[in-house]
């Protein structure tokens, strides 16, 4: 028990820290990356994006109708890909149709995040799976 409390306060120290170390990473970041790039494989870096958004509606699905508490990481992990991809959809979009196209995903994008979230807040073990 106590091992596990200092390996706990070790992790959230770890992440306090790269919570401060990455501040001045964005500054040198913001300071040096170009406005436009070329992008390669652009296509699969948005269907990389949807796949796992996809597999995680999945898994969460799979695992909350079998009453099994590790529905609740499915969930947490599946609601930050349909935020990240809600923000590159967002921030790629030309001005225009294209944008109000991204902000219209966008907000469907929020719901399942915001499904997800409830989800991943919830009850971790059922006595027994959802019924139907």
């Amino acid at each position: 028990m106590q091992r596990t409390r200092r390996l706990k306060r070790w992790a959230l120290i770890l992440l306090g820290s790269s919570a401060v170390l990455l501040v001045p990473w964005m500054v040198v970041l913001a300071l040096t990356l170009p406005t436009k790039t070329e992008v390669h494989n652009w296509s699969l870096a948005w269907i990389g994006l949807d796949i796992l958004m996809a597999v995680g509606c999945a898994a969460t699905a799979v695992l909350g109708l079998r009453g099994d508490a590790r529905a609740r990481l499915t969930a947490s992990a599946t609601a930050s890909v349909a935020i990240l991809d809600a923000w590159f959809d967002i921030t790629t979009s030309a001005v225009g149709t294209e944008l109000l196209e991204a902000l219209g995903s966008a907000v469907a994008e929020a719901g399942l995040a915001a499904a997800c979230v409830f989800l991943a807040l919830s009850k971790g073990r059922q006595s027994e799976p959802v019924s139907r």
